[in-house]
């Protein structure tokens, strides 16, 4: 009978933690590194090479693949002959006590992401807790455990449809994933759950994303079973929409399709879809009592020989100190612009806590007028770094406020991640602003652009403050321009009418 301590649960859970901080899984490299060999999208393979490299740099320098650390969620198998020792409260307190200690580790500094009171306070937890942990009791003596970190821009990406018994799974994912925008940073999986009740559907797809990515060899063997058909027929009819990396059209939106069933009630058929983004992030151990358990780095080798640095050649510098609303008209749709000088940030709760302000006629902390925002919420830095990873946050939560920006601070432009809505794009259009995009899964690699950082205004926010950021050569590709012209809409089109031409496996 295995005896399970709580400090070796803590202690497997704070190390699990880090280890997918900075970690990729090695079939994630693997089938992305396939997948820049491939690509034949120009703006595509430039944004899986930056995040090829991020990787490596993560995993060469211990620090986060993204900046949303994300949500913690814990799968326990527990095995029913298992005894527990030096338990002082439930397994989700221990599990917690793990999120802690591995979210605050001084030598990598994770972000708290996580905000109690969902509704009304929103109160920063600071450390990460709680975890969403769900238990499973089976045969056997050791405990089964998956740890993952879910971003907010995959998660907020989840779907669930209640179909008929008779309605088509592969038309609702091929008419859903084009409402799901580039928010998620593809390239990366699609998790679905089929049958259940609702809540089940939604469990099974989250788990379904755990499994091994195995694509390429279902492709190389072709399918044994129905699941592994359809499992195909997705994976070729999502990539022939012509998505690509980051939204920008291409020939790879995902690696894999996993899918998951369980039987439901005769007049139902709950679907559920999760996509895990390209900061892909989980790990599995198992608990035997012989002590904690750690994972297995994968070796350097298993990281193509891909090292992207900015092309000053074909690049447009862009001195944010001097910028112009005259050089923001000029810059064309799908241009790569390497930024240097001092740029805002601010997310969701500043942009709110501004729109307040200014309904009082209160006078904001800072002057936009004539800046470039950028829409991130960094890690806190370690060591010698100016700030911590500082990849994009999702833009089109912002589209709500970017109306108030453009007219009432004096805006220029916006750097964010993935596409823009159409509210947005109107406003960039009348006020002949743009919207610059950076790559969503190269956090550390961006930051390592940005040489100081100072908190500004509302620095009760933690990571959402306005900070003032001095960058240089930082890369970005203006995804919106003065004009309206949208790279996420007429990238997507010309790859989706090109890959009708061209055979999927061929792509692949």
């Amino acid at each position: 009978m295995a005896v399970i301590r709580q400090d070796d649960l803590i202690e497997s859970v704070a190390a699990a933690l880090q280890f997918i901080s900075y970690y990729h899984p090695r079939d994630y490299i693997e089938h992305l590194a396939r997948a820049y060999q491939g690509e034949q999208s120009a703006a595509a393979k430039d944004a899986i090479a930056q995040i090829l490299t991020n990787s490596r740099m993560c995993a060469e320098g211990h620090r986060p693949l993204c900046q949303d650390t994300g949500i913690v969620n814990v799968f326990l198998k527990v095995g029913m002959g298992a005894r527990f020792e030096g338990f002082g409260g439930s397994l989700a307190d221990a599990v917690n006590e793990g999120v802690r200690r591995g979210y605050l580790d001084p030598s990598n500094t994770l972000r708290a992401s996580v905000v109690a009171d969902p509704q009304f306070e929103r109160r920063n937890t600071r450390d990460n807790t709680p975890a969403v942990v769900n238990v499973e009791l089976v045969p056997g003596d050791t405990v089964e455990v998956t740890v993952a970190a879910k971003g907010g821009g995959s998660e907020n990406k989840s779907k669930l449809a209640m179909l008929n018994p008779s309605d088509s799974v592969v038309d609702w994912v091929l008419k859903t994933v084009p409402t799901m925008g580039a928010g998620w940073c593809p390239p990366g999986m699609l998790g679905i759950g089929i049958g259940g009740t609702a809540e089940k559907a939604m469990l099974m797809a989250k788990e379904s994303l755990m499994e091994p990515i195995d694509m390429f060899d279902l492709l190389a063997r072709g399918p044994s079973n129905k699941v592994e058909e359809l499992r195909i027929e997705l994976y070729e009819k999502v990539n022939a929409l012509g998505i690509g990396a980051q939204g920008l059209g291409g020939l790879t939106t995902v690696l894999d399709v996993k899918i998951a069933m369980f039987p439901t009630h005769a007049a139902s058929k709950p679907v559920a879809m999760i996509p895990n983004c390209a900061a892909t992030r989980h790990a599995h151990f198992v608990l035997d009592g012989s002590g904690p358990a750690y994972c297995e780095p994968p070796p350097l080798s298993a990281w193509p020989d891909v090292h992207w640095a900015p092309d000053v050649k074909t690049s447009r510098r862009v001195n944010l100190d001097t910028l112009t609303r005259e050089e923001v008209a000029s810059w064309k749709p799908g241009q790569t612009l390497l930024l240097s000088g001092r740029m805002l940030t601010g997310r969701d709760a500043a942009h709110k806590r501004i729109q307040d302000m200014l309904a009082r006629g209160e006078k904001l902390p800072v002057d936009f007028a004539g800046r470039v925002i950028y829409y991130v919420g960094p890690v806190d830095p370690v060591r010698d770094e100016a700030v911590g990873p500082a990849g994009p946050t999702t833009s089109t939560r912002m589209d709500k406020f970017t109306e108030m920006m453009l007219s009432q601070t004096g805006l220029f432009a916006m750097i964010g991640k993935a596409e823009r809505g159409p509210v947005a794009i109107d406003a960039i259009r009348r006020h002949k602003a743009a919207y610059l995009m950076a790559v969503g899964g190269a956090a550390y690699l961006v930051s390592k652009s940005i040489r100081s950082a100072r908190v500004l205004g509302f620095a009760d926010l933690g990571m959402e403050a306005i900070y003032e950021f001095e960058v240089s050569d930082m890369p970005v590709t203006v995804a919106v321009d003065s004009a309206g012209t949208s790279v996420h809409e007429t990238g997507p089109r010309e790859w989706q009418s090109r890959i009708g031409k061209i055979p999927v496996a061929a792509a692949t």
